[in-house]
């Protein structure tokens, strides 16, 4: 590779070249409908750029920087665009790294909890970005990290809990990890925070696709104690009969 070329493909480079793009991808009435999504008190920033470009840009940078990037690389450009203001920048860098899934270190946990403690994942929509394209496979590369990440429901940062639970989402989809997910819901019952309780009632929602009676018995088993937020999300594919006797069943 010629030195004008290392010089072009340098994460800091393509970091800056992406911001330029999704700049220019960006549209002002997506932005602005994009807001609608979220509390007043959310930290977001939005270009106006659509998921299916945000996807598309991501496979043509991968494309590009393939020839050149090892995981390390991948590392540092997502961390560049975790620390820009814009939505669309940090999940482009989520994607990005996620195509190195591979070749990830268990060492890459502990930069992505600095991440979400320092700041740089300060909503929702960002920590879902990162959570199944990082963590995911991360703990599936490493399973004693499992722990760990279970341990983030208990920390007073609320989107290193949301990550925990979103984390195993992919997981309970495929029936994986169910004791793991039961027990961290279970952990989270209490949790005054709403975005807590949609994110729970999801994870329990795919972990139903796997097993629906296993969910029925947890549901029932722990009643007035899970928000209702959280059941109604966790029922939505049980047929109406059964959905309604759950709802019944597990009011406050």
């Amino acid at each position: 590779m010629s030195a004008s070329k290392a010089g072009r493909m340098t994460p800091r480079a393509v970091a800056n070249d992406a911001t330029a793009r999704l700049r220019a991808l960006g549209d002002r009435r997506n932005a602005e409908q994009g807001r609608t999504y979220f509390r007043a008190a959310d930290q977001v920033a939005l270009y106006g750029v659509r998921a299916p470009s945000i996807r598309a840009l991501a496979r043509e940078l991968y494309q590009a920087v393939k020839p050149f990037w090892a995981v390390g690389d991948a590392v540092a450009f997502c961390d560049a665009m975790m620390r820009s203001r814009y939505l669309e920048s940090k999940v482009l860098g989520a994607l990005v790294l996620g195509r190195y899934r591979g070749g990830y270190e268990r060492s890459l946990l502990g930069t992505v909890e600095r991440w979400i403690v320092g700041g740089h994942a300060p909503n929702w929509a960002a920590v879902d970005g990162l959570a199944p394209e990082v963590l995911t496979p991360l703990v599936l590369s490493y399973p004693d990290l499992i722990p760990r990440v279970r341990r983030w429901t208990s920390s007073p940062n609320l989107w290193l809990r949301r990550a925990a639970v979103v984390t195993f989402v992919p997981l309970a989809r495929k029936g994986e990890h169910l004791n793991t997910v039961y027990a961290l819901v279970e952990t989270l019952l209490d949790d005054p925070e709403d975005l807590l309780h949609k994110a729970c009632g999801w994870l329990l929602r795919e972990a139903g696709k796997a097993d629906m009676s296993r969910l029925e018995g947890f549901l029932l088993r722990h009643g007035p104690r899970i928000p209702r937020t959280t059941v109604r999300y966790a029922i939505e594919r049980f047929p109406e009969r059964r959905r309604k006797r759950l709802l019944e069943k597990t009011r406050r």
